[in-house]
């Protein structure tokens, strides 16, 4: 008998399927509907159009995208270093739109910046480039920490050398140790590791990764592959528009997932990543009806925990004809030969499924041979 269901006894156990951290009540930065221009009059040029963003405390976000794209244009309005012309930037809690003076330095204060083009004071030694930061937030000259964090950037044997006698990587150094000897809450870096080589970029990755242990928020515009590792999410921007906003840690979740899917597990890694960044996740509770019996079909679903029932009805009963769980797909059969549900799924306990559109997982099905292939073998094995 055909169904729209898997063979039960193909069910692929993997219970470490966790849920992303639920987000705290007041964001660390909040953009909402930003543009932004450039020039007055004719000359008038719209670099930013109609932004949204949301970054929670602790997260890393980096953010890619061509060069001129706006992503150093949108850094910089965040950190309250350009005036904020249309729309709304919130810095924990805090309003930027109109903010001045006083107020906007405090805010600027709460931040540690990161620049392409270190901009430090040549007349001042590595040492004292990273206490003036200490001291002009909090009057302080904290020896220890000053030294410490120039140490664990490598540079515990150049603390009293001036910039003009160091390398363009040291000189880079000594801008991450100035924006973060104060711990601050929000780091905000313009490609921070573009001078640095492979090893002393990881080193930075790591601290900045420990910092959001503790609650610190990270911007990080970068074109450098090596650390999109370390990011929680990323985002692309192209021509002034944020285009896409992947949860990291959720995408490799489901590719892992879903490369222990036999009907998944020949696909390659990049392919894997491509079918998770189209995956939505569903959380259904015991005894909600997931799909009805004679419903057309919109999405292709993958338990990632819990377990469903599945029922046909027939001679108007319903009777349970399979249970399925964590790592059994149900719902493929109408997506591919556009026929109704041929029965019905209900969640037996708390589930929480990964799902796929039907123009996505039709899309992967014919751009993915070997998931096709897959997918068919299963279909023919219910005849």
């Amino acid at each position: 008998m055909s169904m729209d269901v898997p063979d039960p006894r193909s069910a692929v156990r993997n219970d470490g399927i966790l849920s992303p951290p639920s987000p705290t009540s007041v964001p660390a930065v909040e953009v909402r509907g930003v543009n932004h221009f450039f020039g007055e009059g004719e000359t008038r040029n719209q670099v930013l159009f109609d932004n949204h963003l949301t970054i929670q405390p602790g997260e890393i976000v980096i953010m890619t995208g061509p060069s001129g794209s706006g992503k150093t244009t949108l850094l910089t309005l965040i950190g309250g270093l350009r005036t904020l012309q249309q729309g709304s930037i919130r810095v924990y809690g805090r309003e930027l739109y109109g903010l001045a003076g006083t107020d906007l330095v405090a805010v600027r204060r709460e931040v540690g910046f990161i620049f392409q083009r270190h901009n430090l004071l040549e007349a001042l030694t590595a040492y004292q480039n990273v206490r003036m930061a200490l001291e002009l937030r909090n009057g302080g000259d904290d020896r220890a920490r000053i030294v410490g964090i120039l140490e664990r950037l490598k540079l515990g044997h150049r603390l009293h050398y001036k910039p003009a006698q160091l390398s363009g990587g040291q000189r880079q150094r000594v801008a991450v140790a100035r924006a973060l000897v104060n711990r601050p809450r929000l780091i905000l870096a313009d490609e921070p590791t573009a001078a640095l080589d492979a090893e002393t970029g990881r080193d930075v990755v790591n601290y900045l990764k420990e910092l959001s242990a503790e609650g610190c928020t990270s911007l990080i515009v970068t074109h450098d592959n090596r650390i999109l590792d370390v990011a929680t999410r990323i985002v692309n921007m192209v021509d002034g528009r944020i285009k896409s906003n992947v949860v990291v840690t959720e995408s490799v979740m489901t590719a892992l997932f879903l490369s222990k899917v036999p009907a998944f597990a020949q696909l390659h890694p990049n392919a894997l990543a491509e079918v998770a960044d189209h995956m939505g996740r569903e959380r259904f509770p015991a005894g909600r009806r997931i799909i009805s019996q004679g419903d057309p079909g919109d999405k292709f679903y993958l338990i990632a925990s819990g377990s469903v029932e599945v029922l046909q009805t027939r001679d108007g009963v319903e009777h349970a004809v399979a249970r399925l769980g964590v790592g059994d797909f149900f719902g493929e059969r109408a997506l591919m030969t556009d026929e109704p549900r041929n029965a019905t799924v209900v969640a037996r306990e708390e589930t929480d499924t990964f799902t796929l559109k039907k123009d996505d997982f039709r899309a992967a099905v014919e751009a993915h041979g070997s998931l096709k292939e897959q997918l068919l073998k299963v279909y023919f094995q219910r005849q």
